[in-house]
């Protein structure tokens, strides 16, 4: 008998599996604990077409960040900070205070976490930040640090 998993069950397979078992095993045990039901062709044909829209909606996704990728690779965020005399920032710019920046600037709302710098930027200068959109797919922005009064 075909039965799709609801959860993992170990020796036969992972949730959201399609897996044959004996009849005997599916009736008394898998379905009977809610681990598993029945594989009918229905339900087959649901899980083909979940499967075939999440695959959709993850091109749609990624399409969406190559894009992004194209805009931030062009940009260049300004950023106006307290310095001292010799330019150092009072403080540090780290990858959440870019990222409230670049929905100020640009409108552009990316998760602080996504933003990766090598180090916090202490001084005024001109920095490369990477950005890590989605899997494989990599934004380079240019942070250019001023100081004002």
């Amino acid at each position: 008998m075909k039965v799709y998993l609801l959860k993992d069950v170990q020796g036969n397979g992972k949730a959201g599996e399609i897996i044959t078992v004996s009849d005997g095993y599916a009736v008394n045990y898998l379905i009977k604990n809610k681990l598993a039901q029945e594989a009918t062709p229905k339900l087959i044909n649901e899980l083909n077409q979940k499967k075939a829209s999440d695959e959709h909606k993850k091109q749609l996704e990624k399409e969406k960040y190559q894009r992004m990728r194209g805009e931030l690779n062009k940009a260049t965020l300004n950023m106006s900070v307290k310095c001292g005399e010799s330019g150092k920032i009072f403080g540090s710019i780290m990858s959440a205070n870019i990222s409230d920046e670049l929905k100020k600037q640009f409108n552009i709302d990316l998760d602080k976490k996504k933003i990766v710098l090598s180090d916090p930027i202490r001084a005024a200068g001109a920095y490369t930040a990477d950005i890590k959109l989605y899997p494989e797919i990599t934004a380079q922005l240019k942070i250019v640090v001023t100081p004002h009064n």
